[in-house]
């Protein structure tokens, strides 16, 4: 079973909201009865739009790739005015959007995607979908800094205690940290909060999906391993 309105999204006819408004005007007929808003569908029913036939086009191997975003680059599908977005970069031929965005003045991990049910499952914090970073900070802290962030930070702004998290150090101003949430600047707020201020920071792991040695600036496909990871999450 199908919601009308999705199987016309996917069919190519519109958009789910136009969907829902051609049904609304009395325009789409299932089985030669005028449909209704909020319907499901089966397959072999057959569903018309002003008396043509709406078929639903063989769905295609879902594009999934990991970009190493260059700070710089917004992650947004408009126009930022002086900012280069992330569409505009990658020039890609087909529309993806990314899953969990990363802010302008970080780099690292990104990975986009065609199937917004699949962005949408990577997005729910109740799946636990951990996200690593490497961090820079402006001196060089002690490991209570470090147990702090573990612990959870209360950050005023959003007013909300952040997730206990794992952090370890890797030198004197560098530490990496794994999360399960993904609040706004969470990172930079959570070092702001307990006195510290990040220079540099960098995502290298989302779920099972490694950075590795994929070149700043650049992207590549996901491996077949590693999309049904995603998808089993």
């Amino acid at each position: 079973m199908i919601r009308l309105n999705k199987y016309m999204s996917e069919a190519g006819v519109c958009s789910r909201r136009e969907a829902d408004r051609l049904i609304l005007q009395g325009r789409v007929l299932v089985d030669g009865k005028t449909a209704q808003t909020g319907m499901q569908i089966q397959e072999g029913q057959k569903v018309e739009l002003d008396g043509k036939p709406v078929v639903k086009k063989k769905k295609e191997r879902i594009t999934l790739i990991a970009v190493n975003k260059p700070r710089g680059i917004v992650c947004s599908e408009v126009s930022q005015g002086g900012d280069q977005n992330i569409i505009e970069f990658l020039g890609y031929p087909r529309r993806i959007t990314y899953a969990g965005r990363l802010d302008k003045d970080s780099e690292g991990l990104l990975l986009m995607t065609d199937d917004g049910d699949l962005i949408n499952q990577m997005m729910r914090g109740a799946n636990l979908h951990e996200k690593e970073y490497e961090v820079m900070v402006d001196r060089p802290f002690n490991e209570r800094f470090l147990k702090d962030l573990e612990a959870g930070v209360y950050l005023k702004e959003l007013d909300v205690t952040t997730r206990p998290c794992r952090a370890e150090r890797i030198g004197k101003r560098r530490f990496r940290i794994i999360l399960t949430q993904g609040l706004n600047r969470q990172i930079r707020r959570m070092c702001q909060q307990v006195g510290l201020t990040v220079k540099a920071l960098r995502r290298v792991r989302e779920g099972q999906v490694q950075l590795g040695g994929l070149k700043l600036g650049k992207w590549r496909y996901l491996t077949d391993e590693e999309v049904a990871i995603l998808k089993s999450l």
